[in-house]
């Protein structure tokens, strides 16, 4: 059975498509608008196994941040429909990643609770033409939509570029442990019965 979901989001800010396979091969069609998101997102699919195909058109004329953000809703919200009930899942997911000077940390949990912990400072506003200070709220997004707790911490990092990298590659490993089948599961990892 695919794990998958398409979502389509319109508001007067941004018009997003977005389809995610969890099950995939790392394939990726990524088009916002803003070329480092780009990038970042390509990472994502690739390092995670997802294929992913995202079309955004936001007013980049204001600045990025409706476009980065709204694209955190509807891939929260396309993760959360993708995983479906969870059975059979491992839940949890966590990762280290070093990319040159960096060293990104990730943990998640699909608990269908919400809760971002983010501990990263970039040196740099700017890196081309994407403000660092999204990251957060991209993140924030995702965990909110998706109703998952995301931790990320940086562990060491000079370079604005290879640290917002290693968090993205990061928690796309982390996501990947967390959304696949243990056979030792047969229902919801939980003593509550549901997540």
């Amino acid at each position: 059975m695919s794990r998958s979901a398409t979502i389509n989001r319109t508001t007067k800010e941004t018009d997003i498509s977005m389809k995610i396979e969890l099950d995939g091969t790392g394939k990726s069609e990524i088009d916002t608008g803003i070329g480092f998101f780009n990038h970042m997102l390509e990472g994502f699919a690739k390092h995670g196994f997802f294929d992913l195909a995202v079309n955004i058109k936001g007013d980049l004329e204001v600045d990025g941040h409706h476009t980065v953000e709204d694209a955190g809703i509807v891939l929260g919200t396309a993760i959360r429909d993708a995983v479906g009930d969870k059975k059979g899942i491992r839940r949890y997911g966590y990762f280290i990643l070093p990319m040159d000077d960096a060293l990104a940390l990730c943990a998640v949990d699909l608990c269908g609770r919400p809760y971002l912990q983010f501990d990263c400072e970039f040196p740099s506003r700017m890196t081309g033409d994407f403000d660092t200070d999204l990251v957060k709220e991209f993140f924030y997004a995702v965990s909110y939509s998706a109703a998952m707790n995301i931790h990320i911490k940086m562990l060491s990092g000079e370079n604005s570029h290879h640290m917002i990298e290693a968090v993205f590659k990061a928690f796309a490993k982390a996501l990947d442990m967390a959304v696949a089948y243990d056979e030792r599961i047969s229902d919801v990892l939980s003593t509550k019965g549901s997540l």
